[in-house]
């Protein structure tokens, strides 16, 4: 549109050249041309000639030029108007915030993208009441819409993962599309509070947690400190004892201040989806690399099975990694009698609305009873707490697990029995595009792990 307008202008420019052309030329050639023809011409006919053919020189000109003129300046105002307009949308569309326009009755005129990021279905002439599902910010355009000043609301929503958002609605004048009648829009625009309420949740958590999981070893070793100092003094293998257990004692606070810290990092980016690409095969690969040493001391055999044609997932690689990795820690930890763990990877399934792949970690100890798997992700909860405690768990591990998956838009599954080992089944979305890449087969056990028990 800008560049019509500029080849307009540039038109009209030279048609003002050429009529200024014109008239030059018209009042020179008119006085020569009255003068060669004033040899059978009388003076008073020349005049008249002169005088009429000047004059509508003249007039002509003078309408030409006004009319252009003021063509030009129409012109050269909507030049500017679109300009603008132009300048405010690009503007408008890369704001970090989301930004709706409303009209008179409540629909959408208009929306960034990072409005179609944030509110599913999102269209314009749709009203704001079916893409937004808060009836407070609803009430508050309703107010908006009748003339009230600017509203300010915080919601809340859950799904996929629990988000906080403040949202700003102000009035601002419209005529209504049916009946032209005057009449109030609104502007929205919608703030992240995520971050914030997570890192208040956060401070309130830690403080809790770690009050109550560090006063245990904490006590532990003041105990051991305070006997050091008394009665076993000269006890040099009452020292050795104490001093073995305090490094106990101390290892476990550092493993539950690491996970802690690595928890509520995971929780403070939870609502950001990661879109990385990451091979199920190298993870899993990893994980099996770094704890076969583990696994070893404990005599227990890890396999790892990834199914021909295993599409990559979207994700973030270290978090992956760490989801894995705890499932097959616990699955060493507490099924080691069962002397084997199966490590699991394929494609979940062939649904057009959402394809995923999935990792299982399968161990073939005691199992877990049925009353306890609802609460197994559960911060610090423990089936067995004197064993957990013993083997180095700090009740962590299945929670990191939990908040890595939401944010990876994934789901968790655990089937288990008592005698029958469990099943712990991560599921991922894939990526979009990309073409799948060879799986790897084990030889020592079927494709499918249901085929391996």
């Amino acid at each position: 549109m800008i560049e019509r307008q500029i080849v307009e202008f540039e038109g009209l420019a030279r048609r003002i050249r050429v009529a200024d052309a014109l008239w030059s030329i018209g009042f020179v050639l008119v006085p020569l041309v009255a003068a060669s023809c004033l040899h059978w011409i009388t003076p008073e006919v020349s005049a008249v000639i002169f005088f009429f053919v000047s004059a509508g020189l003249y007039a002509r000109y003078v309408l030409i030029r006004r009319d252009l003129s003021n063509k030009a300046a129409e012109l050269g105002q909507s030049h500017d108007e679109g300009l603008s307009r132009a300048t405010a949308e690009a503007l408008i569309e890369r704001l970090p915030d989301p930004l709706l326009l409303l009209d008179t009755e409540g629909r959408i005129m208009f929306s960034n993208a990072a409005a179609g990021g944030l509110l599913v279905g999102l269209a314009p002439r749709r009203h704001i009441a079916a893409v937004l599902r808060a009836p407070g910010v609803l009430e508050a355009v309703e107010l908006v819409l009748k003339g009230n000043p600017p509203q300010s609301v915080e919601y809340s929503h859950l799904v996929p993962v629990e988000r906080h958002i403040q949202a700003y609605v102000a009035p601002i004048p419209l005529k209504s599309d049916e009946t032209h009648a005057e009449g109030y829009g609104a502007i929205m625009v919608l703030h992240e509070l995520t971050a914030q309420k997570r890192l208040e949740q956060m401070r309130v958590d830690f403080v809790a947690n770690a009050s109550h999981e560090l006063r245990t070893p904490l006590t532990s070793l003041s105990g051991f400190i305070e006997t050091l100092r008394g009665h076993a003094r000269d006890d040099a293998a009452a020292r050795e004892r104490f001093l073995e257990t305090m490094h106990d004692q101390a290892s476990r606070m550092r493993r539950l201040i690491e996970d802690l810290l690595s928890l509520s990092r995971i929780e403070l980016n939870e609502h950001v989806r990661p879109e990385g690409r990451v091979s199920l095969t190298s993870v899993l690969r990893d994980v099996a690399d770094s704890l076969a040493p583990l696994a070893a001391t404990r005599r227990v055999k890890l396999e790892t099975v990834v199914e021909p044609g295993t599409i990559d997932v979207v994700g973030a690689r270290d978090e992956l990694i760490q989801v894995v990795q705890n499932l097959v820690d616990n699955a060493i930890k507490y099924g080691a009698n069962g002397g084997r763990i199966v490590i699991t990877a394929g494609n979940a399934g062939d649904s057009e609305a959402r394809k995923s792949s999935f990792v299982s970690v399968r161990d073939f100890g005691e199992g877990i009873a049925r009353e306890h798997i609802p609460r197994l992700t559960e911060r610090f909860y423990r089936v067995d707490v004197q064993r957990s405690r013993q083997t180095g768990g700090t009740g962590l591990g299945l929670a990191i697990v939990k908040h890595i998956i939401n944010r990876h838009r994934g789901t968790l599954s655990i089937e288990s029995a008592s005698g029958e080992g469990s099943t712990f089944t991560v599921i991922l979305p894939q990526v979009e595009e990309g073409l799948p890449e060879k799986g790897i087969e084990s030889t020592s056990i079927a494709p499918r792990l249901a085929q391996s028990a």
